[in-house]
């Protein structure tokens, strides 16, 4: 008891403002060879009656080793911040980054924008989806072999992450009576592998326009409409024929690629061209199963790829830098 007397004194009289000093006072109480330790370690050859108080004696001691640090210390620090301390408001302020929209947030509003302009409105529905919006209420049969085009990713079974926004326009049929005039942007996963002209995870924008008298004629009209607004007067575009379940009939169209200017690269595939989007007539089946009357309304669907839009509004020749958040690309679209 004499020495923990003669450690307290020790302790209370301890003064330092060198953090070196700071350092080696505790580690001479609480090191691994400290004399706490060696305390702590006595205390089995005390007598038992004694013990207690021995021991409660030592914590105390121990408590009052890691005040007197901390209060030396925060000291110590506080007098190298500086002559005003560290709230010193002379000194310069730290400069703040300015945050900027991911180029995809960025495109998927411009594309929204163009069809807002003639009338659209946003629609948005749920990542995870069933199977009857993904596929039933869109012609695709439990055994349809067109199941087999997208991979896709279950949860369990009849729930799955939705492999395109369509199941947004089949919840907007539902609910409504025609004219629908709705633009889905959205988020959309697929089991591929990842390139630099695909992904697992990318993102859609469907337009779904449902009226009386709509033909493909106003499809064509509406696609011209959306080029010459997104990406400018002088891009060129072409229609392919193409197959979907839920269209009929269906095309795809390819515009002009700017990143090559027509001459061939990667994203291109060397043939001057980048598929952007599919499109076509809303098949009558589609119309009777959301409850539409296929004999007095119809209506055509469009499916914009963002990624694909974004590549070349930006130039952008890798697909993954979009999901990567490398702050180094990100910082290129601060001033948009």
């Amino acid at each position: 008891m004499a020495n923990l007397e003669e450690f307290r004194k020790e302790i209370e009289q301890f003064r330092s403002e060198k953090l070196e000093e700071i350092e080696q006072f505790r580690s001479r109480f609480l090191g691994k060879k400290g004399f706490l330790i060696a305390l702590f370690d006595e205390i089995r050859n005390i007598p038992p009656a004694e013990r207690k108080d021995f021991g409660q004696n030592v914590n105390n001691l121990k408590q009052r080793v890691l005040e007197r640090y901390n209060e030396l210390k925060a000291a110590c620090e506080a007098k190298q911040a500086g002559p005003e301390g560290p709230d010193d408001l002379t000194r310069p302020a730290n400069r703040i980054t300015t945050g900027a929209r991911h180029p995809i947030s960025i495109v998927t509003k411009r594309l929204c924008d163009v069809f807002r302009k003639i009338g659209y409105t946003v629609a948005e529905g749920p990542d995870i989806e069933d199977d009857w919006h993904n596929f039933g209420a869109l012609n695709f049969a439990p055994e349809h072999p067109a199941r087999d085009m997208q991979d896709t990713f279950f949860v369990e079974p009849g729930i799955l992450l939705r492999t395109h926004t369509s199941p947004v326009q089949s919840r907007v049929m539902e609910a409504n009576k025609p004219p629908i005039r709705v633009v889905c942007p959205g988020r959309v996963f697929r089991n591929e592998a990842i390139t630099a002209r695909a992904h697992c995870i990318f993102h859609q924008v469907e337009i779904l326009c449902v009226d009386e008298g709509i033909s493909f004629a106003d499809l064509k009209q509406t696609l011209d409409y959306f080029v010459k607004e997104m990406f400018g007067k002088e891009r060129k575009i072409r229609l392919r024929p193409s197959y979907f379940p839920f269209t009929e009939p269906s095309a795809e169209m390819d515009i002009s690629c700017d990143i090559c200017n027509g001459k061939g690269c990667n994203i291109c595939k060397g043939s001057g061209w980048v598929e952007i989007l599919g499109c076509g007539m809303v098949d009558p089946n589609v119309l009777s199963l959301n409850g539409i009357d296929p004999e007095k309304y119809s209506g055509f669907a469009i499916g914009i790829g963002v990624e694909r839009s974004t590549q070349q509004l930006f130039k952008t020749k890798d697909i993954r830098l979009f999901f990567e958040n490398d702050i180094r690309f990100l910082q290129q679209f601060e001033a948009l």
